[in-house]
């Protein structure tokens, strides 16, 4: 679905819900009140500003008796085939955010990837697909980032594994310009990065990649990714478990202006080695 027809459908969605609303006789408060979220959160829903989540969408068709007619919008419309399914409610959720707070362990995160990384990434994934294929990937990957640019950008921090910095992903002279923009987004305020050094040894999270996602109105959520899999996980005691691990992430890695400097300096090694060759 192209993107001005996924925004038409949110709009069908947000006046199917305020119709339903006002013919059940709730507020915008008494509805976001039986569903968990504020009112002014069901206003965004029904403006397309927001979009629920999959969970809120069921509690609408329960409280509302519509027959599962959000949850069987709101899945069609995360449905997108250019994301893993475990991935497009994550997507959905990365516009809504105030907040985002990555680890990531071996690559470069999506929302940080130049095209060259994510073209190359691709590939090594799915090594007999199309070129068509590819560019459709990187081009959502690309778009996924454009968040970085608006102005009500979430606050996005990372902490990179060393193992991200010294992986050359597609080539010397792809990787240096990968480097180079990471740097780039954090001289511009964009973005804080902390990088976990190899000397560290053991971390929390030695099983794969983790996302904290942090909202206005609604609880914060966790997502853990591994090479074939993604678990979005809403469970406040886990969330808090997670929270704790990212601190500790945090913590055991180097400061901003050491990871900077690191990264300039992997980039510059990069550099020297891919135009030497």
């Amino acid at each position: 679905m192209a993107n001005g027809s996924r925004q038409a459908a949110w709009e069908f969605f947000g006046a199917e819900l305020k119709r339903r609303r006002e013919e059940a006789g709730f507020t915008q408060v008494e509805l976001g009140a039986r569903v968990f979220v504020s009112g002014g959160y069901v206003g965004q829903f029904e403006q397309a500003i927001r979009k629920p989540q999959l969970d809120v969408a069921q509690r609408i068709d329960a409280v509302l008796q519509t027959d599962g007619i959000f949850e069987r919008l709101c899945r069609k419309l995360i449905d997108d085939r250019r994301y893993a399914d475990y991935f497009a409610e994550v997507v959905e959720l990365e516009k809504l955010a105030t907040k985002l707070c990555e680890f990531a362990p071996a690559l470069v995160p999506g929302l940080l990837q130049t095209a060259g990384y994510a073209r190359a990434v691709t590939v090594a994934a799915n090594p007999f697909v199309t070129d068509e294929y590819v560019e459709e990937k990187v081009t959502a990957r690309l778009e996924r980032a454009r968040v970085l640019n608006d102005v009500t950008r979430p606050e996005y921090w990372v902490v990179l594994h060393e193992n991200a910095l010294r992986t050359p992903v597609g080539g010397r002279a792809a990787m240096a310009g990968q480097l180079e923009h990471i740097a780039r987004l954090v001289r511009e305020r964009h973005v804080v990065v902390t990088v976990l050094p190899y000397a560290e040894g053991a971390h929390p999270c030695m099983g794969g990649m983790l996302t904290l996602m942090e909202f206005d109105d609604a609880p914060p959520v966790a997502y853990t990714e591994t090479s074939f899999s993604g678990t979005l996980v809403d469970d406040p005691a886990v969330v808090k478990r997670a929270q704790r691990a990212y601190d500790l992430l945090r913590v055991a890695g180097l400061s901003p202006e050491a990871s900077l400097a690191l990264i300039e300096s992997a980039a510059e090694d990069f550099g020297r080695c891919a135009s030497t060759t």
